[in-house]
């Protein structure tokens, strides 16, 4: 039989802790160096979409169009209301109720033409949906063909805010991307 100090157990357990810790130390690091990474600035592949600037610029001219549609009914409600304060003296009950739901009325069909237009499943929603989406999802298909074929573990966007502390513009791959989706690039890119 086999005898095992305490003092030897301890030795022993210590050494296969530490040994499991190295393996395991030398496979993260051979897993990790074996990805790639790259980035993308999603702001910059888009501006050099033509599709893309034309639809942002329809969206605009609707959207446009509708605030002013939005803010004139507005201004219409603020007159009404302005004129009932000015006649409310004269003016009998009946009427006065008659003119505060005419105002009310009117405030609330405004406000749900707001909605229908800029609400979040309103008009401007719908087709941003029939504009953008299937520009977004080219985009995707470019990416996910760049990653396939350059076998890149991610693709990071650095336009999508600051969870990019510092990126080396030797892994920006924007130009690639807009190559893949068969456009120039306007607003050529420096690779340092």
């Amino acid at each position: 039989m086999i005898n095992l100090n305490p003092e030897k157990m301890k030795t022993w357990n210590n050494f296969l802790a530490k040994a499991v810790l190295f393996a395991l130390a030398l496979f993260l690091t051979t897993s990790l160096s074996a990805q790639k990474f790259a980035y993308i600035d999603s702001e910059y592949i888009l501006k050099n979409i033509p599709e893309y600037q034309d639809a942002q610029i329809q969206m605009d001219e609707l959207s446009e169009k509708w605030q002013i549609m939005i803010e004139a009914k507005f201004l219409e409600i603020d007159n009404l209301y302005k004129k009932y304060q000015a006649d409310v003296v004269l003016l009998p009950a009946d009427m006065k109720k008659k003119r505060e739901e005419e105002i009310i009325n009117k405030e609330k069909e405004v406000k749900q033409f707001q909605q229908d237009k800029f609400g979040q499943e309103g008009e401007l929603f719908k087709k941003r949906q029939e504009l953008i989406k299937p520009i977004q999802d080219k985009l995707y298909n470019a990416l996910e063909e760049l990653a396939t074929t350059k076998n890149y573990s991610f693709i990071f966007d650095k336009a999508s805010g600051a969870s990019i502390m510092f990126a080396d513009p030797k892994l920006d791959i924007s130009d690639d991307v807009l190559d893949e989706l068969g456009y120039s690039f306007n607003t050529q890119k420096s690779k340092q």
